[in-house]
């Protein structure tokens, strides 16, 4: 099948949301579909222009008309998919619905091109809770036309157990794995009685660390011996830092309260080697411990995927049905209790599971066979 995998914005190398969807376009590839990736981003003269792999499709120029017809100009994408007879449109939601959206996507339809736009998180509304004026006034059209957007769409991709999104049918996947590019575990340095847990993320108030921090300190008043150090890998606003968020306060207000200088690392983004070794160098994962202050209970987190394919156990506060069973997972309370280090010292000290055993529970997890399933159901279905 000829695909055609949209996003709205650029790629970093140290972007896990970047490694995903290369890892999604690998996947379809392997799988024998010819796929295109088209993304918008600036070019080195400062010009904001769409790219068909690489190469530029559309030049808008710069300036605020540029701006402007970005936003509304999705003539080029239609053109390129009628000129290489695209079969399949696979559009990753950027919270952007908006007429020019549903026109492009409606057109897209009538000219028998299939599509489908896959939403990574849903409910998604409260995420935008302290934002600024202008993502706010984003999310409000947004939620002006997502569901005629909806309506023109064969089906909307989905990692919760949603059934139907915006008035459309889903299609139920997991977030995937690319096991190629994630290394196993390999334990570093000499048996020691000290913890080393990483949590890696782009850092947002729904992850919980905030919660970590505050069971760290609550663990040293209480007396607590045992050495505990936290590592937080990628970008951290300076707000939570500084300010705080209406769930917690300022990380470094905590950290000086409890005394964790030394003990709470921030490494900023690390990708590659570098963020093997620190992998490497630690016992225990943490993933998101706060998705109920954005009103999600049942998600399928990417992160989650990579701690098990890299052979960490790990802990969450989400439902995920995929991992909820697992004997390398601990669950927290889905609640804002400070986290109970004495449940992760004492797991930890009977953890014995070897990291490519941990890996094996995952590889029907792989990105081939998720994106398949999505290939599969669109055949199978009758265009709208």
């Amino acid at each position: 099948m000829k695909i055609l995998f949209l996003v709205y914005h650029g790629f970093s190398d140290s972007s896990g949301i970047s490694k995903k969807i290369h890892s999604q376009v690998k996947a379809l590839r392997q799988n024998g579909h010819e796929v295109s990736l088209c993304s918008y981003d600036f070019s080195p003269e400062g010009h904001r222009c769409r790219y068909i792999d690489g190469r530029v499709l559309a030049d808008y120029g710069t300036g605020r008309m540029a701006a402007l017809r970005q936003r509304t100009d999705y003539k080029p994408i239609f053109d390129h998919c009628v000129a290489t007879a695209t079969e399949l449109v696979y559009a990753r939601c950027f919270q952007n619905a908006s007429p020019w959206l549903v026109a492009f996507f409606r057109r897209l339809r009538r000219a028998g091109i299939r599509a489908v736009m896959e939403v990574p998180t849903y409910p998604y509304d409260q995420e935008f809770a302290g934002y600024n004026w202008d993502q706010r006034l984003s999310l409000a059209i947004d939620k002006m036309f997502r569901r005629q957007l909806a309506r023109q769409l064969d089906a909307i991709v989905t990692f919760s157990d949603e059934t139907e999104i915006f008035g459309q049918r889903t299609i139920r996947i997991s977030n995937g794995v690319d096991l190629d590019s994630l290394p196993l575990h390999r334990a570093t340095g000499h048996a020691t009685p000290a913890i080393n847990m990483i949590g890696v993320a782009e850092l947002h108030y729904w992850h919980g660390f905030d919660r970590m921090i505050a069971g760290m300190g609550r663990y040293y008043q209480q007396g607590g011996r045992r050495e505990l150090r936290f590592h937080i890998v990628g970008d951290v606003h300076p707000a939570y830092m500084t300010q705080g968020t209406p769930f917690s306060p300022p990380f470094r207000d905590m950290i000086d309260m409890y005394g964790l200088a030394d003990r709470v690392v921030f490494h900023g983004q690390l990708f590659g080697s570098r963020l093997d070794r620190v992998f490497d160098g630690c016992q225990f994962a943490v993933g998101s411990l706060g998705r109920h202050r954005s009103g999600i209970s049942v998600i399928k987190t990417l992160k989650n995927r990579e701690y098990a394919s890299r052979g960490l156990p790990f802990i969450y506060s989400e439902q995920d049905s995929d991992f909820d069973s697992q004997p390398y997972i601990l669950k927290a309370p889905a609640d804002e209790s400070p986290i109970d280090m004495e449940k992760i010292i004492d797991f930890i000290d009977h953890f014995h599971t070897p990291p490519a055993d941990i890996r094996r529970t995952v590889e029907h997890l792989a990105w081939r066979q998720q994106m398949q399933r999505v290939v599969t159901d669109i055949s199978q279905h009758e265009p709208v």
